[in-house]
């Protein structure tokens, strides 16, 4: 009886939670530079990542390869499945 009570509970949990739940997440915005001297690429470049500062350095070569300045970050709130990075809020852009 108390497995049938608990399968109808999360029965029901899954149905109402697709109209409940919101998701999100964060961006950051970098700006990174090459550690190695190269001709081709020795300017620093914007980068938007939703990847935070350790991953972000980890995944392109780690802290020997590129230096990372982070510039700001915000989050994405809503849906964001299939969707562009958003913009930063008018929130951020008035301080």
């Amino acid at each position: 009886m108390l497995e049938k009570y608990i399968l109808l509970t999360s029965l029901i949990g899954c149905i109402i939670s697709p109209n409940v739940v919101f998701g999100e997440y964060r961006v950051f915005q970098y700006y990174v530079k090459s550690k190695f001297k190269l001709p081709y690429d020795s300017e620093a470049y914007l980068v938007t990542s939703t990847l935070d500062p350790v991953s972000y350095i980890a995944y392109n070569g780690g802290k020997d390869s590129i230096k990372v300045d982070l510039l700001k970050t915000w989050y994405c709130p809503g849906d964001t499945s299939k969707q562009e990075i958003c913009k930063p809020s008018k929130e951020l852009n008035k301080k």
